[in-house]
């Protein structure tokens, strides 16, 4: 079947099915890591979505879902290195153990702002998860509690990852033809 969004791929990195089967793994660490209580999970908006959908569904868990709308790429391939809190509203963090959840770590620059933010606010724990890291140096020093795979420093869409609003909602995890971008 002929499709424009596929035509924009390089090459498929992840396939759906890897994909499922770490999720599985991924949730079953977070099972043994918070054994009792709430877990208050924070999604950061918009790539985070889909990833936290099929993992938090893994998870057997009285859950607490919120979520951030933050921006750091602003429609470019690269983090513009500032990173926005778009929403008005925070959610209440005080003394809470929080699982933050974010589609990719590359920069450093997102995760660490919002872990910061959070903390500030009074969170007990905050603990991160991504479905990617980037192996690449990092403008800020942080690293993911959780990670579903490692990749080298090239640009991805699909599984939530957008290019221009574009592409989410691929399976899998593709690489973008550079006459695409």
């Amino acid at each position: 079947m002929h499709s424009p969004v596929r035509n924009d791929i390089e090459r498929v990195l992840i396939d759906e099915a890897v994909i499922g089967k770490r999720l599985d793994s991924m949730a079953a660490d977070i099972e043994h890591d918070f054994p009792e209580g709430r877990l208050l999970v924070i999604i950061l908006l918009k790539g985070a979505l889909v990833f936290a959908a099929d993992l938090l569904r893994r998870v057997p868990h009285l859950l607490e879902i919120e979520c951030l709308n933050v921006a750091s790429y602003h429609g470019g391939t690269e983090s513009s290195g500032k990173v926005d809190f778009l929403d008005r509203h925070f959610p209440e963090v005080r003394g809470r153990r929080v699982l933050l959840l974010d589609d990719i770590l590359d920069t450093g620059r997102t995760l660490r702002a919002v872990q910061d933010r959070l903390l500030t606010e009074g969170a007990a724990e905050v603990r991160t998860g991504v479905l990617l890291a980037k192996d690449k140096a990092r403008a800020e020093e942080v690293e993911a509690d959780y990670v579903g795979f490692e990749i080298e420093d090239e640009f991805v869409v699909g599984y939530g990852l957008d290019f221009m609003g574009r592409y989410r909602n691929l399976p899998y995890i593709g690489v973008l033809k550079r006459s695409a971008i």
